[in-house]
Formats: C-alpha cells, sequence, structure tokens
C-alpha cells in the first residue's frame, strides 16, 4: 500500500526523453532511470513524475507509441522495486490509462485535460490529477506570452478546469492544480505568479509548484542550467512558505533538507508563536 507523506511532499522529476531542458538524455536507459528513481525516494521524494515528451519551450511532439515505450518500462519497474507514488507526466488518454495500469498513482496533465478524450479517461482511473496553466503551446508558448493580470488570469483559468473537471464527474479532493511557470510566460509573469502564490493556495485545492533549474532563475542569476540548484532550492522554500502542496524537483535531497528546516520552525512557532528562547549560555 502506497502512503503519500504530509505536505509539502517532494515529487522528483524523472524525465525518461532525449531532450528535456535540464537532464534530457541522462535517464533514456531503464537502468539509469531506476537508479534515479530510487536515489530520489531515498532522499525524501514521496512521489516520483515520470515523463516521456519533453515539454520545454520549443519542444517538438512525438507519437504515441513512442511516449508509451519510454515511460512504460519505467513505470513498471518503478512499481515492481519500490514503496512510493507514480505520477505519469502526459497529456494524452492512451498513456493515460496505459500508466495506471501499470502501477501509476497520479496523472499530471500539462494541458489540463484539454486533450480529447483526457476529461473522460481521468474521470474514469478515479486517480489524483494535476491541472496546469500554459499559455499556447510547447513549440510556442514563449514567443509572446502576454496577460492583463497574469496572477488572476492564471488563478481564474485553473478555478474554471476544476469546476470543468467536477461538472464532468471528476471530484474536487481528486485535483491539483499548478500555475504553470515557464509554460507562455515571462520572467516577470513567473516572479509575480511566486510573489503571489497566496492567490492560488486560497482556493484550498493542493497547489503544485515546479520551479526547478527554470530558466527564470537562469535569468536571475545569470547561470546556466546546472548551476541553478541554490536558485531553486530558494523558490522551493519560497513557495513551501507560502503554502504549496507539492514541489516538482529535480534536486530532492537539498530540497527536502530546507523543507525540513521550514517545518522545525513552524512546528516552534504553532507550539509557542509568542516565546522567544533565552541566548546560550557560555
Amino acid at each position: 500500500m502506497k502512503h503519500p507523506l504530509p505536505s509539502p511532499q517532494i515529487m522528483g522529476i524523472l524525465n525518461v526523453t532525449p531532450d528535456s531542458f535540464s537532464d534530457g538524455g541522462l535517464f533514456m536507459h531503464l537502468h539509469s532511470a531506476l537508479s534515479q528513481a530510487r536515489k530520489m525516494v531515498e532522499e525524501g521524494a514521496s512521489i516520483i513524475d515520470v515523463g516521456g515528451e519533453s515539454t520545454r519551450p520549443g519542444a517538438a511532439s512525438i507519437s504515441v507509441q513512442e511516449e508509451l515505450d519510454r515511460v512504460i518500462p519505467v513505470i513498471e519497474a518503478i512499481n515492481t522495486e519500490m514503496e512510493t507514488l507514480i505520477s505519469i507526466d502526459t497529456s494524452r488518454p492512451q498513456v493515460m490509462q496505459e500508466a495506471m495500469s501499470r502501477g501509476a498513482d497520479m496523472i499530471n496533465d500539462v494541458r489540463a485535460l484539454g486533450v480529447e478524450g483526457a476529461m473522460e479517461t481521468a474521470r474514469t482511473l478515479g486517480v489524483p490529477v494535476c491541472l496546469m496553466h500554459m499559455q499556447g503551446e510547447p513549440g510556442t508558448m514563449q514567443e509572446a506570452p502576454n496577460y492583463r493580470n497574469v496572477v488572476e488570469e492564471v488563478r481564474d483559468f485553473l478555478v474554471a478546469r476544476v469546476a470543468t473537471c467536477e461538472a464532468n464527474g471528476i471530484p474536487r479532493n481528486r485535483l491539483r492544480i499548478d500555475p504553470g511557470f515557464g509554460f507562455g510566460k515571462t520572467l516577470n509573469h513567473n516572479l509575480s505568479l511566486l510573489a503571489h502564490l497566496d492567490r492560488l493556495v486560497d482556493t484550498g485545492i493542493p497547489v503544485l509548484v515546479g520551479l526547478s533549474r527554470k530558466s527564470m532563475i537562469g535569468m536571475v542569476l545569470d547561470k546556466p542550467v546546472e548551476k541553478r540548484l541554490f536558485g531553486s532550492v530558494a523558490c522551493a522554500l519560497m513557495a513551501a512558505s507560502k503554502g504549496a502542496a507539492i514541489l516538482r524537483v529535480h534536486d530532492v535531497g537539498p530540497t527536502m533538507d530546507t523543507i525540513k528546516m521550514l517545518a522545525a520552525v513552524r512546528v516552534v512557532t504553532r507550539a509557542d508563536p509568542t516565546r522567544s528562547s533565552p541566548p546560550n549560555q557560555t
């Protein structure tokens, strides 16, 4: 029996793709993918998010069969070896269906069940679903992102998708929402969404945040993708402090250490928020 950990949960990213923006090509072989999943679980991930199609800006689409060939062996292997929740990062009904039959527990959909047949498939499967906001499609989404008020428009879109899911028989308690950092957003759009993440948290729907190693961090810090660990951890901490329920990350160990420190401070604060510790006596 698989049991999730208390919030915020850490979702480890496992891209079995040749072209993902950060780790493309690293985990294409089953043994390397399984080794990475094992490492992330050991470091504290309670969910492994398996993806077989890159959705980075400018990414090309692949066939359903190619996506299945990439993700299904990995899902089967993780499910056989580890007591962890498995998420399938896909928008395709066929992949959702097959992934669940092989041991996946959750759908993480960047198109918010917008592909034909996805809504009905998710309803029938009866598993948790994360709905993400994206302006446009991966191939063109970063060409000219435009919003009047990015926070309110993203919030309104996600609230509307939740309502549509409920109207189609998917209960609210099975839904999570993701503002889609980097998916059709400029740097300022992304920073605004992070600064006002509480607007999404206030909906009462668990919020998933994926900021790990993204270009917004590179823009602020002027660092390439392989040097964005500290920026990624800082963003994860900010998201957690604002109430994010799930943190989707590449670097599980450092993120977990950070969240444990936040949790320790919260425990003391809840116990007695007015009490201050005496200075050390030497």
